[in-house]
């Protein structure tokens, strides 16, 4: 009897422990609840995880911003979700690419309807006009991987912040000017590095066309770029947005590039299939090539995970000149 009686008092006793500890509500908050709590910063919304960086370095304390598109989630297709409305009514401020970039088309007729939303490519486009690329007509919206590009995107940034927050108005200035040379020395740092690879080796093929900002910026000479002809530099299976198959003529193209220019080494992307790489690299060793795949994913759509060298902006920008060296020197 005696040991019913203390089974049964230590059940009661676990129970209710699990019940009190349930209750708690001394619990961490989430990312997304820190960002909702009310502590008099501006609330930022930001599409993608290259904005929110930038953002957040010319916010400073001031400013709390979130990412809409995390991780490895595809910003040309992303669709709302359960949530997402609350987070952009929250919003002081959103920051989106533009360019058509996000052109999920719940994603996009928010952006484009609401008055707090400012797009940073789209303002490029205008002030900038000669500097948009294009693909097959399309805008070409990965402006992010030219630093020099990128970087012109800071006066827009500055004014949104300080026409929200004017008190901190120098605060904010000060952020912008010291990131402004931060990002002009990595630009001119990861030109220097990309042309220490021969010019016969200078050739990049990527999972879809998200790197001629960088191949113009980085990888093309001065004179290629003067000439205009820098573009058969890179060179991808898939289009501005990922696509799931790919035909034929597709990637005949492409083992006609390669072997045009003896590429040998092809690359996959962090938030794209490998599959349309793995065809080009099977169809090109069936008529005799050497290709392979890089061991190491770039970069693009969206940056490394939290720990990792590509997980700021100008880190995963470092990250990607990095693998394309080692991997073409």
């Amino acid at each position: 009897m005696k040991v019913i009686n203390y089974i049964l008092c230590l059940f009661l006793c676990t129970t209710l422990c699990t019940i009190l500890s349930g209750c708690r509500t001394d619990r961490q908050p989430g990312e997304r609840e820190a960002w909702m709590a009310a502590n008099g910063k501006i609330k930022v919304l930001c599409t993608t995880a290259m904005i929110h960086d930038l953002v957040q370095q010319v916010g400073g304390e001031h400013v709390d911003s979130l990412t809409l598109i995390k991780g490895e989630l595809d910003p040309h297709s992303y669709q709302l979700v359960k949530g997402d409305d609350e987070k952009f009514s929250h919003a002081s401020l959103i920051f989106f690419n533009g360019l058509g970039l996000e052109h999920g088309p719940s994603l996009q007729n928010v952006l484009h309807h609401n008055q707090k939303a400012v797009g940073l490519g789209d303002a490029l486009l205008l002030n900038y006009p000669d500097s948009i690329l294009y693909y097959r007509g399309q805008l070409d919206p990965h402006i992010w991987m030219d630093i020099s590009l990128w970087e012109k995107t800071l006066p827009y940034i500055l004014g949104a912040l300080i026409a929200k927050d004017p008190a901190h108005t120098e605060t904010f200035t000060d952020n912008a000017q010291k990131l402004s040379l931060k990002m002009r020395q990595a630009h001119q740092e990861t030109a220097a590095q990309m042309q220490e690879i021969p010019q016969e080796k200078r050739y990049l093929v990527t999972s879809h066309d998200a790197f001629q900002y960088f191949v113009r910026a980085y990888i093309a000479s001065d004179e290629e770029r003067k000439q205009g002809n820098w573009t058969v530099r890179c060179a991808a299976p898939e289009g501005l947005a990922p696509e799931s198959q790919l035909s034929v003529a597709e990637i005949q193209a492409l083992i006609d590039h390669v072997a045009r220019y003896r590429i040998q080494v092809l690359f996959p992307e962090s938030n794209v299939s490998k599959d349309s790489i793995r065809k080009i690299v099977a169809a090109g060793k069936a008529k005799g090539l050497d290709l392979k795949m890089a061991n190491e994913v770039l970069y693009a759509d969206a940056m490394g995970p939290p720990g990792s060298q590509a997980d700021t902006y100008l880190g995963m920008i470092q990250y990607d000149a990095n693998v394309i060296t080692n991997n073409l020197k």
